[in-house]
């Protein structure tokens, strides 16, 4: 499971590092806001494409070849730009990168499914989202320490020995996993499956812990600087958010696995959490910065490790692939929709009404799963 984890790490990482790095220390290459937006966008554009794509190949040849060549590439996209170091070659190494990524992170959490029984799931996935979180913590920091020692380029030189030594890691430790016969899938099968509630319902709430995840990133240091705060104490603001969920992950999944907590209502309960840190967003000052980072951190730890056991439990081995793929697509819609929401009535508005528009639509989404999850569970005295 190890190699599994710096996967995770590893895309984390990754993306967050550079991302956060780009804008402030690259002036030579990112010469404009649309340019950065540009670049920033490349890697998630890849993702979105490519990952329900790669989740159907690890199906079909295996989840180990994939994890280890979108590792490899991954190690080769970021070479390009430590070796090259010229514009035009930063686009093709993220776009590089996020096709990589689009192998191997769907393929990790196929392979945290396959390589642990059912009973397990809840901490598994718990394990994996913790260490994926202090990629997302460590990124900006690291990944600033090593811009500032040595330039955009001694990051991606890191960042391509990182993923040369998780895949060797990988190849010498992860067992031979071999793809299971698979029946006939016609498309009309694959929308019936791909638009049930079984899956429908964790994509939606792993998306909406995404989205609050990215709007909490993007928009609270924006907060605190218009509260008067300065860089160190919005930076350690978003440093909470990413410490509470990797924290609170881990034990959300054992707590699954031990049937002290159920998905639904953990979900319910993690989408309202989350709710209510951005509505603490709408508070002033530092108390509110803090307050909706603990919380948004804490209400999306709950929801990830669920949201992956409720799709492993539901979708046949032989598909697990393509469930995972698909389901980090909605994550990644997720991910660009909520600073987009939050983005777009703040524009209309305020920036407090647009955490405010994102925190009903997450108690929305908590109030129709947990009313779900009680209409499923039969009436007291009731014969079944």
């Amino acid at each position: 499971m190890w190699p599994l984890y710096a996967a995770g790490f590893t895309t984390a990482f990754g993306a967050h590092g550079i991302a956060a790095n780009l804008g402030g220390f690259s002036d030579d290459v990112v010469t404009s806001l649309l340019v950065l937006g540009g670049l920033l966008a490349l890697y998630d554009g890849a993702e979105v494409l490519l990952k329900p794509v790669f989740g159907s190949l690890a199906d079909r040849v295996g989840a180990r070849p994939v994890l280890l060549g979108g590792l490899v590439a991954f190690a080769v996209a970021s070479a390009v730009y430590a070796v090259a170091g010229s514009a035009g070659w930063l686009w093709a190494a993220r776009l590089g990168q996020g096709a990589a990524a689009s192998a191997f992170s769907p393929s990790a959490s196929a392979l945290v499914a396959r390589l642990n029984p059912a009973a397990k799931h809840g901490r598994a996935f718990g394990s994996y989202g913790f260490y994926k979180s202090i990629g997302y913590t460590l990124g900006p920091l690291l990944g600033g320490v090593l811009v500032w020692a040595g330039g955009l380029r001694l990051l991606f030189a890191v960042l391509a020995v990182l993923g040369v030594a998780v895949a060797v890691w990988a190849a010498v430790a992860v067992p031979v996993v071999p793809p299971l016969p698979r029946a006939r899938q016609t498309v009309l099968d694959l929308a019936r499956r791909l638009t049930s509630p079984d899956f429908l319902g964790p994509t939606a709430a792993l998306a909406a812990a995404t989205a609050a995840l990215s709007a909490g990133v993007g928009f609270l240091p924006v907060s605190g600087r218009a509260a008067g705060l300065g860089t160190v104490a919005t930076g350690a603001a978003v440093s909470v958010l990413a410490a509470c969920a990797a924290v609170v992950q881990p034990r959300t999944g054992r707590a699954l696995d031990q049937g002290r907590l159920t998905a639904r209502a953990g979900t319910a309960a993690g989408l309202a959490v989350t709710a209510a840190g951005l509505a603490g967003a709408m508070l002033p000052g530092l108390a509110g910065v803090l307050i909706s980072a603990a919380l948004i951190g804490v209400g999306t730890g709950l929801i990830t490790p669920l949201g992956f056991a409720a799709l492993a439990a539901s979708t046949p081995a032989e598909r697990l692939g393509q469930t995972m793929g698909t389901a980090e697509l909605g994550r990644e819609l997720g991910d660009a929709g909520g600073p987009l929401l939050v983005a777009a009535v703040a524009t209309l508005t305020t920036l407090t009404y647009g955490f405010g528009a994102l925190a009903l639509l997450l108690a929305a989404g908590a109030t129709l799963t947990l009313a779900t999850s009680q209409a499923t569970v039969p009436a007291a005295g009731t014969e079944s």
